[in-house]
């Protein structure tokens, strides 16, 4: 199937599943990708390893988590904005970001967390949306991986047709075991950062593509090629 058609086929098939990307709020502008996957997940399911496993494989990532990081730099404006905003308590002697401290307090304030992401959110759409554009002129048959955390909390799936949405998935209770492991944290402070995002399992729910990473990494890595592999031979 040629690029075009391709591309056809795909703003049809994600318009029909969704049909409120023909209804877009005036002013709002629509993304159609349609050889751009949205990956994405709960915290502490395991998307970077499946991100990993889909690098190995080729794919172009563009990591908004990396993405996130660097519009917080010292010198960058979404920096002073937060600063203006939480306090200089949210600073680091030598000027950087104190994400624990931030972090104490957005996860716990719902009010507080909105604030923060109408500031970064909006630097990192744009750079998300430039690295896009460049990878689909760059390879446009290649395989490029949109990785964003937040894909639904910040409304991607609404204002943009990606080929598919991959949801990497693991039941909440693996989740909470997994991440105050990781974390290091209170059973109370996992619960906190569970909450301050969509269900998983509402996550799983609006999928196109649901990659269990509740079980081994051989079985994780079996699902990504599979998929892979389905990508691929729909280009051929």
């Amino acid at each position: 199937m040629c690029r075009l058609r391709q591309r056809n086929h795909e703003i049809c098939r994600r318009r029909t599943r969704h049909p409120h990307l023909s209804a877009l709020p005036e002013g709002e502008e629509e993304g159609v990708f349609s050889l751009i996957i949205g990956l994405t997940g709960g915290i502490a399911c395991g998307k970077s390893t499946v991100s990993r496993m889909l690098a190995a494989r080729g794919a172009h990532i563009i990591d908004a988590d990396k993405i996130a990081r660097e519009v917080v730099l010292p010198g960058k404006p979404a920096l002073q904005q937060i600063v203006e905003t939480f306090g200089s308590q949210c600073l680091h002697e030598d000027g950087t970001l104190n994400r624990k401290y931030l972090g104490s307090i957005v996860f716990h304030d719902e009010a507080a967390r909105k604030k923060l992401e109408a500031i970064t959110h909006p630097a990192i759409r744009q750079e998300m949306m430039r690295q896009i554009a460049y990878w689909e002129e760059a390879d446009p048959q290649g395989l490029t991986v949109a990785d964003i955390p937040l894909l639904y909390e910040s409304g991607w799936d609404k204002r943009y047709a990606f080929s598919d949405i991959v949801v990497v998935y693991a039941p909440r209770s693996v989740q909470l075991e997994r991440l105050r492991k990781r974390d290091g944290l209170s059973e109370e402070e996992a619960v906190a950062r569970l909450n301050a995002q969509m269900p998983i399992e509402q996550k799983r729910k609006l999928a196109d593509v649901v990659i269990d990473n509740s079980g081994s990494l051989e079985e994780t890595e079996r699902q990504v090629e599979q998929f892979v592999r389905s990508k691929r031979e729909g280009l051929a």
